[in-house]
């Protein structure tokens, strides 16, 4: 993983040193194993995103027991890992020490981590590199359109020139596009029936319910984003 994604995926990751990767195939850092026992919940057998100045926090709270160049190297190996990445890929919130939930995390930090997590997962078994490679720009489509973003701010805030990323965002764009496409033709379609509910309308046309309450509010939100 390159520094610039560790520091997409984890703004605090970007101050800290590279990680130790004949550390990490010797087994877990000590302070990992110290971090995992203070905080499970953050650092054990699941993790969670990390709150923003996460390290800090660590420093204020155990000061005299945590070596600071120690949690610095422990900190660049976490924030790194396969699992971490794919905890922030999720797009749950970030968390801060007592395990609570206390901010979203950004758009573009859990595009990042898709990427990294995409890159380093082999294909599922019977899946082509094509297909997965189509299953990533889905993930993508889907990330993009819950960001309630433009495609010039999503572009904006991806701030890639990777060329296999960006072409991989920005074939996920046009098929989001698509799909866009679609939701408005849909909405048009139901203002026009005069059904009285989605779920009429979809039994109408035979559609599944809750596509077409999906594809309504994707429109709708196309609409706010365009006025």
């Amino acid at each position: 993983m390159t520094d610039t994604t560790a520091a997409a995926a984890s703004p605090e990751a970007s101050t800290l040193p590279p990680a130790n990767t004949a550390a990490v195939k010797r087994g877990p850092h000590p302070v990992l194993l110290q971090l995992a026992q203070l905080y499970p919940a953050l650092f054990g057998a699941t993790v969670q995103p990390l709150k923003r100045g996460i390290f800090q926090d660590l420093l204020a709270a155990h000061g005299e027991t945590l070596d600071k160049a120690g949690l610095k190297v422990a900190m660049a190996i976490h924030t790194r890992s396969t699992r971490y990445l794919q905890a922030v890929a999720s797009g749950a919130q970030r968390h801060d020490l007592q395990g609570n939930a206390v901010e979203p995390m950004a758009p573009e930090h859990v595009l990042h981590a898709v990427l990294e997590v995409f890159k380093r997962r082999k294909p599922r078994p019977g899946e082509t590199v094509e297909e997965q490679q189509q299953r990533l720009q889905r993930r993508i489509a889907q990330l993009f359109m819950d960001s309630g973003l433009t495609r010039e701010a999503f572009l904006e805030r991806a701030n890639t020139k990777e060329p296999k990323a960006l072409e991989t965002i920005t074939a996920a764009l046009d098929y989001a596009a698509e799909q866009d496409a679609r939701a408005e033709a849909v909405q048009r379609s139901f203002a026009a029936s005069g059904a009285a509910t989605p779920a009429a309308f979809a039994q109408m046309y035979g559609m599944h319910p809750k596509a077409v309450e999906r594809q309504l509010a994707r429109a709708a939100q196309l609409q706010n984003l365009q006025s």
